[in-house]
Order: structure tokens, then C-alpha cells, then sequence
């Protein structure tokens, strides 16, 4: 049967297609990292070329051109914009000019998995949920009520587990069993619900695997045009259709937890409570909070909101602190003499405490070196590798790169923690000690510059808390066990929102003699 071709079809075919391949080939041969602008396609060649090591090519790219390029992609396809990891851009675009840059409307179509949370509304919408988090998390019954679930979960499952672990002489991957701590603090802090993921028989959490494959669905969209996924969509085909099946999944875990709490409140009768808590010197998990403030909606569009905020906060505290631990443990164990350095600081300062002690709040906010090597860790390795804006008006940044409404705006949160230009020749060494001044003191690095909880209005509303929950987690590890890779095992970021470890992190643990 003849297949009768559509007239834009066959162009591509007759002209487009050799011209991609052609390029292609010429990327082969290309040994400087440049970005050729081919007609009809641009510049897509050569970052598809080197899509699965995209974290590396952009740190040495944009080192190498100084520190911002604009890219231009396929004609008609929208994805032409500006590549940045120079600190005076960012300032000028977090904070400066702040009301100019947005997340706009197609970064709320390509993130539509996270609705209309905090991470991509804009004006009025964010300022609403902005504030109602950080009313939330100013409260000092917050703090208590989050260092209680963390140091149950660390006593009664994740030492247990290590232990295990230990006695049985057995691999295991650490990114996984960080993945479970991650997962069930984040569903107490945020739901009031501990899943148990992280149990001796490592459950299947169907939940758990649908967030991992909504955040690399999306990372997928920033790598091809957009009439490409936008079809597939359409189709239910590819990544897309992995994208909707995990959506259902995870929505379905969601609107049956809102449901739940909803019922818990009203048999017990305590709903026009919830807003009094602080005044009772104890403390609910967010969504009762929330559900509190969000009375005054009607069920159907409360919910949705509770549902965006609670996946918003499940991304923020699970998937990043995730991350961050596993690559702290990956750099402390290949760094036997920064390893050394931090026990000899928790010997100093708590030595005397007995096996197996958990640290407090106030316990972390003296340790002082183990701050410097998780800021080491999250500048080599941020959690969330990239940043995307857009402008509302024209502009001209401060490398004095010309910007346009509508065209993506990229920041490499990865290759701005290698940009020599920041932190020196050193910059690709884990050195904790550039993190502390000759006093003893932590060094402070503006936001434009450490850029891994983001800057101006848009800060990380959780950075104390994640740095209170990494200690905590780091401290108790370090000062039971010693932690071994294990050789051969495959070190490499995956492709995601979010930089976990493509093959996990798969590790022996031994008890440590102090």
C-alpha cells in the first residue's frame, strides 16, 4: 500500500533529515565544545549528542564561554533562549528584577505534574502559598514536631535496618534506603501518615516509583522540542505515557490521604481546633494545618490546592534531601581524611554521648565542619541540577545577553557549582575547609553564588530544616558505622529534575569502634 506523504513531511525528509544527520556526524568529529547553528535544526545536534552526560558537557561549555551562551534551537520549535551561570545574571534575574522573570505558562505545562504548588505559580498565587508555608514553618512547634519524627525514624527504622545490614554482611544500595527514610518522614511531616517503606523486607512502594518517573518525564520535555512531547501526549505514547500513569498513581495516593484526614478530623470533632495548635505546645503535620487554613473553600477546589501543596512539599523534602545525603556519603567515603575530620568534630563536641546517640536541633547548629563538606556536597552535586525563567518584558542581562518574552531562560545550578570563576581552580575538589573562616566560623556564600536553595524572594523555605535533617541523618550514620563503596559500582547523575545516582549508590556497612 502506497503511503501518501504530507507536503512539510517530505521537505523533511528531502532537505531536514540529511542536514540533521549530517550534523550529527559533524559532532562526532567536533573536539572543542562548541554550539554550531545549523540551519533548520540550530544547535539541538550537539546537545543531543551529549544529552546522557548533559550535566558535565554544560560545565565545561559554559566555562569555557565564559559563562552564559544563547542557544538557539529547530525553527518553529520554541526552544531558543539563554544558557547562564554568571552570579550577576542570576542576582539580576532572582532579585533585581525580579517581578520581569517569571516561571510563566509553559513551565506550568511542563511541570503539570506539581499543579499550581509553589515551584510554578507566579504573583499572587505564589505570594498565597509562599506565606502560608512560611507561617507554617516559623512556627517553633514545627521544628519540635519535625526533629521527633526524625529521630524516631532514625532509632526505631533506620538504625535497626543498618544494623541489619551490618550483621549480614550484605550490599545495599544507600540511595534506596535514603529514597524510604525520605518517603515516610516526608509522609509524617506532611500527611500525619508513616508508610514504613523503610523496613527490613524493603516493600515495593508503587507511590515512590511514580515520583521518580514523573520528575524524569519531565526532565525528558526540556530535551526535545516541544511539538514532540505535546504529540506523544496526545498519543499516549513514550514518556508521556509514562508520565499519565504515573500522575494517576501518585494523585490517587494523594486525594485518598486528603480524604482520610478530612474524616479524622471530623469523627474526632477537633477541626476548629487545628487552627489553636501552636497554644497547646504541640504540633500537627501540614496538611491538618492547612486543611485548617482552607476551611472557608469548598471541598473539591480545597483539595486540589492540598494536593499541590502536599506534592510541591513531598519534591522539596524527600527528593532533594534524598539526593543530598546520598551524594554527601558518595564524596565523605571517597575522602577518608574529611571523614576523619568530621568524626574527630562530633568526638570533641559529644564524645560522651552513648551508642546509639541521635543529635538534637541544637546539637547540629554546633557542627561546624560537617556544615562545610553537606555545602561541599551541594554545590558539586545540587539537587536540583537546573533552573528555568522567562522574561515578561524584553531585557538586556548583565553579560549584556539580549533577553525576549516567551524564550527559556536556563540556569546550571551543576556547572555554576564548577565555574572557575566563583570558586577558583579548585572548584571540581571537595574541600569543606572553603566553607569555614580562620576564626572557626561558616563562611557565608551569597545566594547568587551557592545557588542550590535558590535566591532573592523565591529562597528555599526549608534550607534550615534540610540542613537540620541532613546532620541529624550524617551524624548518627558516621558515628555507628563506616560506610564502604563498593568497587565497580557505576557513579553517574541520572537524567531527571532531580540528580540522584543512575545506578544507586550500593555500599558495605560495618559497625565503627571509637
Amino acid at each position: 500500500m502506497m503511503i501518501m506523504l504530507t507536503p512539510f513531511l517530505a521537505m523533511a525528509i528531502t532537505f531536514i533529515l540529511p542536514l540533521f544527520l549530517y550534523a550529527f556526524y559533524q559532532t562526532l568529529h567536533l573536539k572543542t565544545p562548541a554550539f554550531t547553528n545549523w540551519p533548520f535544526i540550530g544547535m539541538l545536534p550537539r546537545f543531543l549528542w551529549n544529552v546522557s552526560r548533559i550535566h558535565e558537557f554544560s560545565a565545561h561549555f559554559l566555562n569555557a564561554k565564559g559563562g552564559t551562551v544563547e542557544f538557539i534551537g529547530p525553527w518553529f520549535t520554541n526552544m531558543n533562549g539563554v544558557i547562564t551561570i554568571d552570579p550577576m545574571n542570576v542576582h539580576y534575574i532572582m532579585s533585581k528584577s525580579f517581578d520581569n522573570f517569571v516561571k510563566g505558562d509553559l513551565f506550568r505545562e511542563m511541570f503539570q505534574a506539581f499543579g499550581l504548588g509553589i515551584f510554578t505559580t507566579d504573583s499572587h498565587e505564589w505570594k498565597y502559598s509562599r506565606n502560608l508555608l512560611q507561617y507554617l514553618f516559623k512556627q517553633r512547634s514545627f521544628e519540635t514536631y519535625q526533629e521527633k519524627a526524625i529521630h524516631n525514624k532514625v532509632e526505631k527504622s533506620l538504625i535497626p535496618l543498618l544494623n541489619h545490614v551490618q550483621q549480614n554482611e550484605s550490599t545495599v544500595d544507600l540511595q534506596d534506603i535514603f529514597n524510604r527514610f525520605t518517603f515516610d518522614n516526608i509522609c509524617l511531616i506532611v500527611l500525619g501518615n508513616d508508610p514504613n517503606c523503610l523496613s527490613l523486607d524493603f516493600p515495593e512502594v508503587a507511590v515512590e516509583k511514580a515520583f521518580n518517573q514523573a520528575e524524569e518525564s519531565i526532565f525528558y520535555r526540556h530535551t526535545v522540542p516541544m511539538c514532540v512531547w505535546r504529540l506523544q501526549r496526545w498519543l499516549q505514547i513514550g514518556e508521556e505515557k509514562k508520565m499519565t500513569k504515573a500522575c494517576k498513581v501518585f494523585d490517587k495516593f494523594l486525594f485518598e490521604c486528603i480524604s482520610s484526614k478530612r474524616k479524622e478530623l471530623i469523627k474526632n470533632g477537633n477541626k476548629n481546633e487545628i487552627n489553636v495548635v501552636s497554644e497547646k505546645n504541640h504540633h500537627v503535620d501540614l496538611l491538618t494545618a492547612m486543611i485548617g487554613e482552607e476551611e472557608s473553600k469548598d471541598d473539591e477546589s480545597g483539595d486540589k490546592f492540598l494536593r499541590d501543596a502536599a506534592f510541591n512539599l513531598f519534591v522539596a523534602g524527600r527528593d532533594t534531601i534524598t539526593s543530598a545525603l546520598t551524594w554527601l556519603f558518595y564524596l565523605i567515603a571517597t575522602h577518608p581524611l574529611v571523614e576523619a575530620k568530621i568524626l574527630e568534630e562530633i568526638k570533641e563536641l559529644f564524645g560522651h554521648k552513648e551508642k546509639p546517640w541521635i543529635l538534637s536541633v541544637d546539637e547540629t547548629k554546633k557542627l561546624v565542619y560537617l556544615h562545610g563538606a553537606i555545602c561541599e556536597a551541594l554545590r558539586l552535586f545540587p539537587p536540583v541540577p537546573f533552573e528555568r525563567k522567562e522574561a515578561v518584558k524584553p531585557d538586556i542581562l548583565p553579560s549584556g545577553h539580549h533577553v525576549y518574552p516567551n524564550a527559556m531562560i536556563l540556569f546550571s545550578l551543576y556547572a555554576m557549582g564548577r565555574y572557575e570563576d566563583i570558586w577558583g581552580k579548585d572548584c571540581l575538589e571537595f574541600k569543606p575547609e572553603r566553607w569555614i573562616s580562620d576564626r572557626g566560623g561558616i563562611v557565608y556564600v551569597p545566594s547568587y553564588k551557592f545557588f542550590s536553595f535558590n535566591a532573592g524572594p523565591r529562597t528555599c523555605l526549608g534550607r534550615d530544616l534540610a540542613f537540620i535533617q541532613i546532620k541529624m541523618v550524617t551524624a548518627s550514620i558516621l558515628w555507628n558505622y563506616c560506610v564502604h563503596v563498593v568497587e565497580g559500582n557505576c557513579i553517574t547523575p541520572n537524567l531527571s529534575i532531580v540528580l540522584l545516582m543512575k545506578h544507586g549508590l550500593k555500599v558495605k556497612i560495618t559497625k565503627r569502634e571509637i
